[in-house]
């Protein structure tokens, strides 16, 4: 907050050169005198950082950059009415401390300069508590600078690279599991269970598609196996076609994607009609289950998906149902979906921890309880966190789009999927 940090120190500044009868001539040494001054005057630091002041009276105030418009504007939308249905369930409860909760987003459009600048005016200008909900790989390394230099936490973004849990962030609290986790679930299935042996992947060329790509390179590097082929296409984009043709050329059983659902589904059309015959395709959750299947269509057969939150249809887990109830009552016009009830978990998980901070809600504060408490449950799920570890879930699923979303069973026959006896989910509740 470096705007405010100025405007609130030119008078004691000034009170003090004038009291003192400090003249121009060396600048360095009236710039020495005046620090040494002020730490006599104000022991404990005038520029008492932020990450360790009390939040002030009123509403707390989160901050979020995120897609609200472009190829990957759904994964924004959906995330955010997630979080807002559970900020807006926490305040009709009396907030946190009596406190409201207010979410300010800014959309950023997947891009990483665009988000760099929301970043710098929620911190600077709007002053907010925390920043939450980013959605992307490449806009969250992009911001991590400011992060740092604002010691301000950085709470559940929508992504699962690798870069923001190796090495360790404290400032960093990632809900899901990480993109290699998803990768080694999604090889574990396509090569242990169907016993493919020709995988491909197609991916993002930025610092999202990489970190899938080194994961499913990892995962395969661990069964004595490598990518057959692979190929790529720019970010907001939706150009495929000279990545298509460089996978086509090794005839892959299999491809793992790692995009947004308008670029996968391009993919996925143009391969089927160019390069007939069964494939399956594999994406990550960053895809947007909901958002691929819509965009496929009926073609969304032999496409399978990983999930880092629970089946948000099932009725006996109380989360899932809380967060229906809660999408129904505060933001009725979006679908139910993974993308949204996650947002909804961040939400319920901000809540959970600013509840059980003792003594003045600080960011410091605020990052000290998640380590100290470690454990959190939110509807039934369990989420537990560490001082070295910021990751609160582990657990990834399967699902297949076609004909509808449904869970993979825990069984290596691909077209037994489980709509199931854990997730009992009338087929007319599901999309």
């Amino acid at each position: 907050m470096r705007a405010e940090i100025r405007k609130n120190n030119n008078r004691p500044f000034c009170f003090l050169a004038n009291h003192f009868r400090i003249t121009p001539p060396k600048i360095w040494g009236q710039t020495l005198l005046l620090l040494a001054l002020t730490s006599f005057f104000f022991p404990s630091g005038p520029l008492n950082p932020a990450w360790a002041r009390p939040a002030g009276p009123g509403p707390l105030v989160l901050g979020q950059s995120c897609a609200l418009s472009g190829p990957a504007a759904n994964l924004g939308i959906q995330f955010r009415a997630g979080l807002l249905a559970a900020l807006n369930e926490i305040n009709d409860q009396g907030g946190i401390r009596g406190r409201p909760v207010i979410l300010k987003s800014l959309d950023d459009g997947y891009e990483p300069d665009r988000a760099i600048r929301n970043t710098r005016q929620l911190i600077q200008d709007d002053r907010v508590f925390l920043l939450i909900g980013e959605v992307g790989t490449p806009t969250s390394k992009a911001v991590q600078p400011l992060v740092n230099r604002y010691h301000i936490p950085f709470f559940t973004p929508f992504t699962g690279a690798r870069l923001l849990r190796t090495p360790f962030r404290p400032l960093v609290i990632n809900l899901r599991p990480g993109y290699d986790q998803e990768m080694e679930q999604l090889c574990a299935y396509l090569v242990d269970c169907l016993h493919l042996r020709r995988l491909a992947c197609f991916f993002q060329n930025d610092s999202y598609g990489y970190a899938g790509l080194e994961g499913i390179q990892q995962a395969l590097a661990r069964r004595g196996m490598s990518l057959v082929s692979r190929g790529s296409y720019e970010r907001n984009t939706v150009a495929v076609l000279g990545g298509l043709r460089a996978i086509a050329q090794a005839d892959p059983e299999a491809v793992v994607l790692v995009g947004t659902y308008t670029a996968c589904a391009e993919f996925i059309k143009l391969a089927k009609a160019k390069y007939p015959g069964r494939r399956i395709y594999a994406s990550i959750s960053f895809v947007g289950a909901e958002s691929l299947r819509r965009a496929l269509g009926g073609y969304g057969k032999d496409v399978i998906v990983s999930q880092v939150v629970p089946f948000p249809w099932r009725d006996d887990l109380p989360l899932a149902r809380k967060y229906r109830q809660a999408m129904r009552k505060y933001q009725h016009d979006l679908p139910i979906g993974f993308v949204s009830l996650e947002g909804y978990m961040a939400g319920q998980l901000f809540g959970a921890v600013a509840s059980q901070v003792e003594g003045s809600l600080t960011r410091d504060s605020f990052v000290a309880t998640i380590d100290r408490h470690g454990r959190f449950e939110i509807g039934g799920v369990t989420l537990r966190f560490g001082p070295r570890d910021h990751q609160g879930s582990d657990t990834v699923y399967l699902t297949r789009l076609y004909p509808k979303i449904s869970i993979i069973a825990g069984t290596c026959n691909y077209l037994s999927s489980r709509d199931s006896a854990s997730d009992p989910v009338p087929a007319e509740a599901r999309p």
